[in-house]
């Protein structure tokens, strides 16, 4: 179990469920660190403590500071305050809650601060998975994944010795709050619909990457860097009930399968304690009143953006960037009700073309790319 822990993005839905289990394991808080949400950061700091308090612009940050100032806690702001969150000597462990391509340098730099991560943030695997991965290889640091589904392989795999006896890998999708809707169905959607995800609660921009699927086919990627597994090797089938979290079939046919309630405190909890188990404050999962358990394949001409996904993991090269960076625009665009539901697709794809490719990035060309698409997306709301 870890001895220490840093949160980046602790005001939010997985940061906040994270406090949790460290109330329940008891670990310190090393940092934490928010958007701008100063009043819940205050109410952190008096309760955990953090040597370091990080938020992202300054003005927050001074209103931060002015609200704890009684306090030993050190405040910071912007990108250089969450690498140091991310590096603090103090703690061992780096829980990556926060939501876009912001989580990309903080987790570089705690891996190679030798931090275990748990990894919350998956744009960091879709857009620069395998300068991410190879980085985490050459400085042995564990990467434990956060999210239901790649936790639930994670654990499906703790028992396989080898990468060969991976026949595929199944991502489980609750299908959102529009799964059975046609396109025409779907045109009427409203945003307060889009936000009403059937089983979680989540952030608003993931709640609708689930209404898109989009937040799959993050996933699909975000596998494929994880465990190393060309496209053919990851599937997706939608389950409705989010009770088997996903799934791993083996070469010899067998079928391994994670189970529990719908809880983001089982994955959180079992990032910071692995390899061991500790009680966790969760209703443990009632097969007898859970429901029938049921899976179909995913529609993708009614949900393209799911399509959109696997064609730039198969492209690969800056092609995921691009897409995830024009989807958070398109995204932020339509919870502020400039866009409808369709024109995300439309506007992510036509972004995707829109700039230019390449097969072996940089860092640096990852990141021109993600602000080259969401130029693109706002060029393309424009007309």
């Amino acid at each position: 179990m870890v001895k220490s822990v840093s949160i980046l993005g602790s005001t939010g839905s997985i940061g906040r469920q994270t406090l949790d289990i460290v109330d329940n394991l008891k670990i310190p808080v090393a940092a934490l660190t928010a958007g701008t949400n100063v009043e819940r950061m205050a109410q952190q700091c008096r309760t955990y403590r953090p040597g370091l308090a990080v938020m992202a612009t300054q003005e927050a940050a001074m209103q931060l500071q002015a609200a704890i100032s009684d306090l030993p806690t050190r405040v910071s702001w912007g990108e250089e305050g969450l690498v140091e969150s991310a590096t603090v000597a103090e703690a061992d462990c780096v829980i990556t809650a926060v939501v876009g391509m912001v989580g990309l340098k903080p987790t570089l730099a705690a891996i190679r601060a030798g931090k275990r991560i748990g990894l919350a943030n998956k744009e960091t695997l879709v857009c620069a998975g395998e300068l991410v991965m190879a980085e985490a290889k050459r400085y042995n640091t564990e990467i434990i994944p956060v999210d239901s589904e790649h936790s639930a392989i994670f654990q499906c795999l703790m028992g396989s010795r080898r990468k060969e006896e991976i026949k595929r890998i199944i991502l489980t999708c609750s299908g959102g709050p529009f799964f059975g809707m046609d396109r025409k169905k779907l045109q009427t959607v409203t945003k307060a619909d889009a936000l009403r995800h059937p089983n979680w609660k989540m952030g608003q921009k993931i709640t609708i990457d689930c209404a898109t699927l989009m937040n799959k086919g993050l996933e699909v990627i975000e596998a494929m860097r994880l465990y190393d597994l060309p496209l053919e090797q990851v599937d997706v089938l939608i389950h409705r009930q989010s009770i088997v979290h996903s799934m791993v079939e083996f070469t010899d046919g067998a079928v391994m399968a994670q189970m529990g309630a719908p809880d983001m405190r089982l994955p959180i909890q079992l990032a910071m304690t692995y390899p061991e188990r500790e009680a966790c404050p969760v209703d443990a999962l009632d097969l007898l009143t859970c429901g029938d358990l049921t899976f179909a394949k995913p529609d993708m001409e009614a949900f393209p953006c799911l399509a959109l996904a696997r064609e730039c993991a198969k492209r690969g090269g800056t092609a995921c960037p691009a897409m995830n960076g024009a989807n958070e625009e398109a995204v932020a665009m339509y919870l502020r009700d400039e866009i409808g539901f369709y024109d995300i697709y439309d506007l992510v794809s036509k972004a995707v073309d829109a700039v230019p490719f390449i097969q072996n990035p940089t860092l640096e060309q990852i990141l021109e790319t993600d602000q080259l698409a969401r130029e693109a997306v706002r060029r393309g709301a424009k007309k």
